[in-house]
């Protein structure tokens, strides 16, 4: 099934693309006053000015970034490295507790410094899940706090050549990794089960990102690469009925489409295509009759944009949905505030010694960032999302992210043949 895109009044359908016009007033660099929001602890520094950077290519898959936070955002995990010369770096578990009054950091070494490509996930109990490389083999643990040491529960291991951790599941107990061959790749939970790692599912195709789509740990979103090549579209893996895997977003049967976040709550979806002709980040809606979208000003020159949290609770209003994305140009890295309403990306300071890529809405709109500067070990920076003027509509009465009036005859994405009950589409 293919589906049409619309870039603010351009559509690409099936058999070609059209360039989207450029978008008024599209936002340049923050600084300027009055989008800054407070912060705990320092205050954000001045945002520096995009220079030339070639754009990155979008990732082939998501990697967990250094530092990881549960769906709900009341915990965070990452390696950091002991006060020792570079040449013997040590480097062991932290976890950051957010949920409190004021966040605080708790160290989690062990008898044996962990290696730089271990991998750490948050659970809601406060433990560490820790993925280790051994030889061929992936070693399961989790990591406590146990009075002034580290306790420590070996759950297994895997044994393959490769294999990646997912996000955080939502429901706080589980974690899952793929294991991508070259035909098919196997779908493992290894925490959260009655014993130990096991192989739940072998999925056709090569399968890579994972984004989940419900607040239980059920559905699993997954970009899939047919076993033959092909172009890259996602799936649905209900984990509820044997890993059943359902399409789930396909805009043109060539382009590569992939799902970057979902937001259970109102159904937005941020995805990156290249259906327009290139790789471009847009939205679109869980379930919706409307097409997607590529706004301009998610594609500031020179820069690389990646959105990492959406803001949740807007039951069933996508547009009013505030978005964070992470800028990364030849002057460092940003943050970019969005909401599909808007057509302005507001490009803001991050705060010195941010975790890049790293943060967590509250329901009312406010952004958290966690951050490790030189002064503070361990400290978390608010932003707001700044006022956006109304914009005016046309004649006809409607705003700028309003479809075509006609919209063109086709099947948006199938979304709603994914195994979701219980949403009333979007008008």
């Amino acid at each position: 099934m293919t589906a049409c895109a619309i870039e603010d009044g351009t559509t690409t359908g099936d058999g070609g693309s059209a360039e989207p016009e450029p978008e008024p007033d599209p936002g340049g660099p923050a600084g300027a006053a009055g989008e800054t929001g407070p912060t705990e602890g320092a205050p954000a520094p001045e945002v520096p000015a995009p220079s030339a950077a070639a754009e990155a290519d979008a990732p082939a898959e998501t990697v967990l970034p250094a530092f990881t936070l549960t769906a709900d955002g009341a915990y965070g995990a990452r390696l950091t490295a002991a006060p020792v010369p570079a040449a013997d770096t040590a480097w062991y578990a932290e976890r950051w507790t957010l949920d409190g009054p004021e966040p605080y950091a708790v160290p989690l070494p062990t008898d044996q410094p962990e290696e730089a490509e271990a991998q750490v996930v948050p659970l809601a109990d406060g433990r560490v899940l820790i993925r280790r490389r051994v030889a061929e083999r992936h070693t399961f643990s989790l990591l406590y706090p146990t009075g002034p040491g580290t306790g420590e529960l070996l759950l297994g291991a895997v044994e393959r050549d490769a294999l990646t951790l997912l996000p955080p599941s939502p429901d706080g107990a589980s974690a899952y990794a793929l294991a991508v061959g070259a035909y098919s790749t196997e779908l493992w939970r290894v925490a959260g089960g009655a014993a130990g790692p096991a192989r739940i599912a072998d999925l056709p195709g090569r399968c890579s990102g994972g984004v989940w789509l419900d607040r239980a740990g059920r559905l699993l979103a997954l970009d899939r690469e047919p076993a033959g090549g092909g172009p890259v579209k996602t799936v649905a893996v209900d984990l509820g009925r044997g890993a059943e895997m359902t399409p789930l977003l396909q805009i043109t049967p060539d382009s590569d489409d992939r799902l970057l976040l979902a937001d259970p709550d109102s159904g937005l979806l941020l995805i990156r295509s290249d259906a327009p002709g290139r790789d471009r980040l847009g939205w679109g809606v869980l379930g919706s009759c409307l097409p997607v979208r590529f706004p301009e000003c998610l594609r500031p020159p020179d820069c690389s944009v990646e959105p990492f949290a959406v803001q949740p609770g807007q039951t069933l209003m996508p547009e009013s949905c505030a978005v964070a994305l992470r800028i990364d140009g030849a002057a460092g890295s940003w943050i970019g505030l969005w909401r599909p309403s808007g057509r302005r990306l507001h490009q803001l300071a991050a705060p010195g010694g941010w975790l890049a890529g790293s943060g967590v809405w509250s329901r009312d709109g406010v952004l958290k960032l966690p951050y490790a500067d030189g002064d503070t070990a361990c400290a978390v920076a608010l932003l707001e999302m700044p006022e956006e003027a109304e914009c005016a509509g046309d004649a006809s009465g409607r705003q700028p992210s309003a479809p075509s009036v006609n919209p063109p005859v086709c099947t948006p994405v199938p979304l709603g043949q994914a195994p979701l009950v219980g949403r009333t589409a979007p008008g």
